[in-house]
């Protein structure tokens, strides 16, 4: 393996999970210790209507103040940016703890063919939300950003 991917990681196939609740039970394990690595960024689903959701990440990138817009803030438009911004914000990342645990989180988009023979793990709190609500996928909503 690559020389940043421990032996012992954790790794989260994060497909057809919500995103909100995946990001709380990796924040948590993350606050525990562990080494998360998190595939298949793009298919988190955003439960919801879609419109209402691509509109609220939309304007955040407009402009909404009169100072310098070259300041800030600077939100992310990557799936995979999206999803670890979404963890970092359920972890007190300005403590020393939080910015540690956020060092043992790796996203990527993809699965990248160096897992494919690695145990990988499931969480158990994901739905089908195909069959009973609306919802759009990360990778549907950078597309519309």
């Amino acid at each position: 393996m690559d020389n940043f991917i421990s032996e012992n990681a954790t790794i989260i196939n994060a497909e057809y999970s919500i995103l909100g609740r995946l990001a709380s039970t990796v924040a948590k394990r993350l606050l525990k210790g562990e080494e998360i690595i998190i595939i298949n960024a793009n298919k988190v689903l955003i439960s919801g209507n879609p419109d209402n959701i691509s509109l609220r990440y939309f304007q955040r990138y407009k402009i909404k103040t009169k100072t310098n817009p070259l300041r800030g803030p600077f939100y992310p438009r990557e799936t995979d940016q999206i999803l670890k911004r979404t963890v970092r914000g359920m972890l007190p990342f300005k403590k020393s703890r939080g910015k540690e645990a956020f060092k043992k989180l790796i996203v990527f988009k993809n699965s990248p063919e160096i897992f494919n023979e690695k145990k990988v793990e499931v969480l158990q709190n994901t739905k089908d939300l195909s069959k009973k609500s609306a919802y759009i996928t990360l990778e549907e909503l950078n597309t519309k950003i």
